[in-house]
């Protein structure tokens, strides 16, 4: 009976290996993938002994178990360098927002589009808001007309991904580099009246 106190130990999910393998009989995988057949887990010991390999069970709910002759030491090794490259290899999309109003000063939207410009060309998606004050939400034009600006401004850089629409008091599009740029870190300063959200592709 399983103890009070080992009831909220994790399961390993370390496969079972050699003396670890408590069953009567096993079906065997040679080293280079053959099929060997059924056979008992003495006959099995011995077999990576005299190979100088393990006995790894690769599959536990089959019955009877499946195990493969194998050097575990060097299969880990393996397993945790492709993790390690896979990981590498994620490319992460980074979601920055950039917040304008629909009267924008010129010169306020020269700045914001510059910050616009660079987050695509350091190969992030912007989200772009367009942020409605009293009288402004019966003119949602207004947004549009500046949000459709902005993606033509942006054109060589980026396209748009979301087309606008209304959010409540806001208006959203949201625009994304073209494929042959490539997403590279971000630095501290290029998070100047951004947020940005980062998810995994």
């Amino acid at each position: 009976m399983t103890s009070p106190s080992n009831r909220g130990a994790p399961v390993s999910t370390e496969p079972r290996i050699n003396d670890r393998i408590r069953v009567p009989e096993v079906r065997l995988v040679g080293p280079n993938g053959e099929q060997v057949g059924i056979v008992r887990i003495e006959d099995a010991l011995r077999l990576a002994q005299e190979a100088d390999l393990d006995l790894v069970e690769v599959a536990a709910q089959a019955r009877p178990p499946v195990c493969k002759l194998m050097d575990y030491g060097k299969f880990k090794y393996e397993t945790a360098q492709k993790a390690r490259e896979s990981r590498r290899n994620q490319q992460l999309t980074v979601i920055k927002e950039q917040k304008l109003r629909p009267k924008i000063d010129p010169h306020d939207y020269q700045t914001k589009k510059g910050h616009v410009a660079r987050f695509l060309s350091h190969g992030n998606k912007v989200k772009v808001t367009i942020m409605f004050r009293g009288r402004e939400q019966s003119r949602p034009e207004l947004g549009y007309r500046l949000l459709q600006k902005l993606a033509e401004d942006v054109a060589e850089l980026g396209f748009v991904e979301s087309n606008p629409k209304q959010d409540g008091r806001n208006m959203i599009m949201v625009l994304a580099p073209h494929k042959n740029i490539k997403a590279r870190p971000v630095k501290q300063d290029d998070d100047v009246e951004a947020e940005g959200d980062v998810v995994p592709e």
